[in-house]
């Protein structure tokens, strides 16, 4: 892992961010390896150093394999993490929340009205 990974991780393992569950380095394909899944919103986190900045193609095409998978997809470069950690796990957070499948599920497990 990068420090900008490593960071991350540290920050949302284990339930970490406000419960959400995530995995870091998880393989969708014999080509794709995710960086951060929060399979309950269905959303990647990409952590991106310099060298995306050359391959902006291959990465599009990554983007674009996880959302046939359901995915969404955000990333952020490795000095954003370093330098503004809180911002960027506000605007996951932000991502987890914003996310249709929770607030599905949210709907499917509240109480019926006029249940107390």
């Amino acid at each position: 892992m990068t420090d900008a990974e490593a960071r991350i991780w540290s920050c949302v393992r284990a339930g970490r961010l406000k419960g959400y569950k995530f995995r870091r380095q998880a393989a969708f394909s014999a080509n794709y390896v995710a960086d951060f899944v929060c399979p309950n919103a269905k959303l990647i986190v990409e952590v991106d150093g310099s060298q995306h900045a050359d391959q902006a193609a291959y990465d599009e095409r990554r983007t674009r394999f996880f959302e046939s998978q359901g995915y969404r997809v955000i990333r952020f470069w490795n000095n954003d993490v370093l330098a503004r950690t809180e911002d960027v796990l506000k605007a996951i957070l932000a991502a987890i929340e914003d996310s249709p499948l929770l607030a599905r599920d949210a709907r499917l497990s509240s109480p019926l009205q006029g249940e107390d």
